[in-house]
């Protein structure tokens, strides 16, 4: 990689950790397996009609049942919900059952709802689309559980220091 290339991209990841986004845990289940893991690679992308792309690493299991799946729900946590990212966040499907660690029940199309998540919508799955190292998924909203009104969603900067169950 060029210096400038190198300086080019020190100043990205600066400018995106310094813009804090929200993370979000993604669920979903099809063909007789759920998974779910944290994302924060995530943007609505269209008002009318409603549109919501979720980027999940091609590395990640929740990656090989999003595959298979027509449905995913995107689930907004607050920010005293470091616990729930950190276990989907630092864990991996491959190892260990992440829903024997929570509650939760099933929700549109079966999905699997986080019963602590401060508010979920589900979507439909609409397109996928290869971004490199991870899959945008285009969902359309089918569902949702919206948050209470002074909810502040957890951030980047408070799990930045989680170790990924896999690397992206």
């Amino acid at each position: 990689m060029s210096d400038n290339a190198t300086a080019d991209r020190s100043g990205f990841d600066a400018v995106i950790a310094t813009a804090d986004y929200p993370v979000f845990v993604v669920t979903t289940r099809a063909g007789g397996r759920q998974a779910g893991c944290l994302v924060g690679f995530t943007s609505q992308v269209s008002i009318e009609p409603p549109r919501f792309l979720i980027g999940i690493s091609k590395n990640n299991f929740t990656f090989g049942v999003a595959a298979d799946a027509d449905h995913l729900v995107v689930h907004l946590l607050g920010s005293e919900q470091s616990s729930l990212a950190a276990l989907f966040g630092a864990e991996t499907g491959d190892d260990i059952n992440k829903f024997a660690h929570c509650k939760w029940h099933a929700g549109p199309a079966e999905q699997p709802i986080l019963e602590a998540a401060a508010g979920w919508f589900a979507g439909r799955i609409l397109e996928r689309h290869d971004f490199g190292d991870h899959v945008g998924i285009l969902i359309e909203p089918v569902a949702a559980s919206a948050p209470a009104p002074q909810t502040a969603p957890l951030r980047y900067n408070a799990v930045a220091d989680l170790k990924p169950g896999h690397v992206a």
